[in-house]
């Protein structure tokens, strides 16, 4: 089981990085592994209450990898940490299979900081499900869920549940674009799609443009002492030519 498990990490990493080029070069190069495989071990300490010795083996790892995951935390098979330095991962955080992140990506509770003795053993980091992409400097902050499939694009703060299979962006994030079933477990680097990805403020500020160059052209016409239409159209007002008598 241990050298499946570890097969399937190896692999995972070939799979998502085409750097990658063989199973020796991962083991000994990529540091993101390096942390998961000490996670491994120091998650089998915490969960048989070996409490100290699991903190200061992931200290070790985070010293060495500049990757920060607790012991506590509950992670999933094909675990790929690309890069990684920066990589935070709070103690009651769960990852599903098959979930990616990118370096500077936190996985943090709110304000713990505030009455922290109530916070003990109690729900305080994000769940990423199944599929999950996290792009990089991306912020989770919060028990909140990460439906399968869905991607975070680089540097979104996401402090509310984001559905299944759709990608968020933006501060806060905003759920930009859902992913259609046939493509949603292809894996999109980084989390944010290069083909074309909607910006939901741009379009807000095209709208606001819109409206202001139809009100100039109604208030251009009003001091031509034209009639204006008694209705007006959804994109904006059709001007009437006929001068007042």
């Amino acid at each position: 089981m241990f050298f499946k498990r570890l097969k399937e990490d190896i692999d995972s990493f070939i799979a998502r990085d085409p750097a990658a080029r063989s199973r020796l070069e991962v083991i000994l190069l990529y540091p993101g592994f390096h942390a998961i495989q000490v996670y491994r071990v120091s998650n089998w300490l915490w969960k048989h209450d070996f409490h100290f010795v699991a903190r200061l083996l992931s200290q070790a790892a985070r010293f060495f990898t500049g990757i920060e995951i607790h012991p506590g935390a509950i992670i999933g098979r094909r675990f790929f940490i690309d890069h990684g330095d920066g990589v935070v991962i709070g103690e009651t955080s769960e990852i599903g299979d098959d979930v990616t992140l990118y370096q500077i990506v936190t996985l943090g509770g709110i304000s713990p900081s505030v009455d922290s003795h109530k916070q003990v053993n109690q729900k305080r980091h994000p769940t990423l499900e199944d599929g999950v992409i996290v792009g990089s400097g991306a912020q989770i902050l919060g028990p909140i869920t990460v439906g399968k499939d869905a991607r975070i694009g680089a540097n979104a703060v996401v402090t509310r549940d984001v559905p299944p299979g759709v990608t968020a962006v933006g501060i806060p994030a905003r759920v930009v674009m859902p992913r259609d079933k046939e493509h949603a477990k292809d894996f999109v680097a980084y989390g944010t799609p290069s083909d074309g990805c909607p910006d939901p403020v741009l379009h807000t500020i095209d709208n606001l443009r819109a409206q202001v160059a139809s009100l100039m052209e109604r208030i251009d016409v009003l001091e031509r002492g034209q009639v204006l239409p008694d209705r007006q159209t959804q994109d904006g007002p059709e001007l009437l030519t006929k001068k007042k008598k």
